[in-house]
């Protein structure tokens, strides 16, 4: 295993209950286990530095904490506070009950927000007889999130909603963002039934089609924080074998499609029977352009985008908004630096000591990279007044905590899943080598674990 993250962890695990008798070993550049999940403990804060939690919708992370004895750790989302916020011409407002990023699965609570004039509800009303785009009936067919939504909810309804929502998942813009790589089933909804209010309709009685409560509900993370995740996977192999500060420079196919590694210091390890890279396609595409030039030139092709997080500590009487609920996403019509905030002790429990809320503030991405040339102290400046200004807080933070994550997140840009199609089809030329991660089929910890799971599978079918 190249990659010490949840991609590669998994494939090592997996590897070692598919071939209990193989010698796994995991390689990782950095000094700890977990890539961007990263759980940091100061006093009676539990902060998630990287992801918090993971949609049960796919069930690979679930299963996988059953498996390796953490089902006791599992906890659900807090039930009193199952709602999100959404910035509007500067006051918040819950997003509406069943709207789910395209899908205006229920009605009544939209046209009962504020969130969107009478004209652009009008318009949303309208979805139903927009007609269907020639050549929707493609396998292939793509075209930007951006796109299908103006064309099909109106461009309010995208810019107010749908904008701030693909913005708190993907970090990403819009105008490029591949709808058949990230929302599929909106697709297959208008291919299907001519719009996504008759998919609405045709799946049973819309008011009471999934609410913002019942999604929320499908959110799980662990007690201790995710790095209990890490820590048992890592539990669930030799020790010895798995190298910190071990960066590979080189990879070498030599007799019998066995593989060979080169490490930044020289060290040459192997053979292998198999290898599976799980590192971001930017760290992958120098490994593999010296085997495969097109193989590098597709990888290159995935572009990543930049993040910070900056988590601010508050007493609860500072804040003078109402936070009953998970987060705020914050639509870039607003103006604002900030993509959202996230209320970490009001969605799980055991997150900050009584009478404190813990909130973590994410930057940069795709819309706003230049806020990442600041340095630490400016951009958790522009955190705080900014959260401040949001959520009417007085006085100053207890504490901040701040991480950057350097192209961690990739874009699925127009044209992604044929990308990836290409991708895996060259390096089916190359047995025993496989790749994992978020850059290919989903960013979600569930979608990793996934990927890591089918690239051992894959690697045992070819004979480990």
């Amino acid at each position: 295993m190249i990659g010490g993250g949840i991609s590669g962890l998994s494939a090592a695990y997996r590897l070692t209950q598919l071939s209990p008798g193989a010698a796994v070993e995991l390689f990782e550049a950095g000094d700890r286990l977990g890539g961007v999940l990263h759980t940091h403990r100061d006093g009676g804060l539990l902060i998630e530095r990287g992801a918090d939690s993971f949609l049960n919708k796919n069930p690979c992370a679930f299963d996988l904490c059953q498996e390796i004895g953490l089902a006791d750790q599992l906890i659900p989302t807090n039930e009193g506070q199952r709602r999100a916020f959404l910035l509007c011409r500067g006051a918040l407002y819950p997003v509406p009950d069943g709207f789910v990023v395209y899908r205006p699965q229920r009605l009544g609570p939209i046209l009962q927000s504020p969130i969107l004039s009478w004209w652009g509800k009008l318009r949303l009303l309208s979805e139903r007889w927009v007609p269907r785009l020639p050549g929707i009936h493609r396998a292939d067919f793509d075209e930007s999130a951006a796109s299908f939504a103006i064309r099909r909810l109106g461009r309010e309804t995208f810019e107010r909603l749908v904008q701030p929502l693909l913005a708190g998942i993907y970090t990403a813009d819009p105008y490029q963002l591949s709808v058949a790589a990230t929302i599929p089933e909106a697709i297959e909804a208008v291919r299907e039934f001519g719009s996504l209010r008759r998919a609405a309709l045709r799946a049973g009685d819309p008011e009471n089609a999934e609410s913002s409560g019942a999604r929320y509900a499908s959110f799980l993370s662990l007690r201790g924080g995710l790095v209990q995740l890490i820590q048992a996977l890592a539990g669930q192999l030799d020790a010895s074998c798995c190298h910190l500060n071990a960066p590979v420079r080189a990879l070498r196919q030599v007799e019998n499609h066995s593989w060979l590694i080169e490490q930044d210091d020289g060290t040459r390890r192997g053979p292998f029977q198999g290898i599976v890279i799980a590192l971001p396609a930017p760290r992958v595409v120098p490994l593999v352009s010296q085997l495969d030039a097109r193989l590098g030139e597709l990888l290159a092709r995935i572009p990543y985008a930049s993040s910070a997080v900056v988590s601010l500590v508050f007493r609860r009487d500072q804040i003078g908004a109402d936070i009953s609920g998970f987060g705020v996403v914050i639509p870039s019509v607003e103006g604002r630096q900030i993509v959202a905030a996230s209320f970490s002790s009001n969605k799980f429990s055991g997150r900050a000591p009584e009478g404190q809320v813990l909130v973590r503030v994410f930057l940069g991405g795709a819309l706003h990279p230049k806020l990442l040339q600041l340095p630490d102290d400016q951009l958790c400046e522009v955190a705080r007044a900014e959260l401040s200004e949001v959520l009417h807080i007085r006085g100053h933070p207890l504490s901040t905590d701040m991480i950057r994550w350097h192209e961690k997140m990739p874009q699925y840009h127009v044209g992604h899943v044929k990308l990836v199609g290409e991708i895996e089809a060259q390096i089916e030329r190359w047995q025993g080598l496989e790749l994992a991660g978020n850059a290919y089929h989903g960013v979600g910890i569930s979608q990793c674990i996934q990927s890591g799971e089918n690239a051992a599978r894959r690697i045992v079918q070819v004979g480990l």
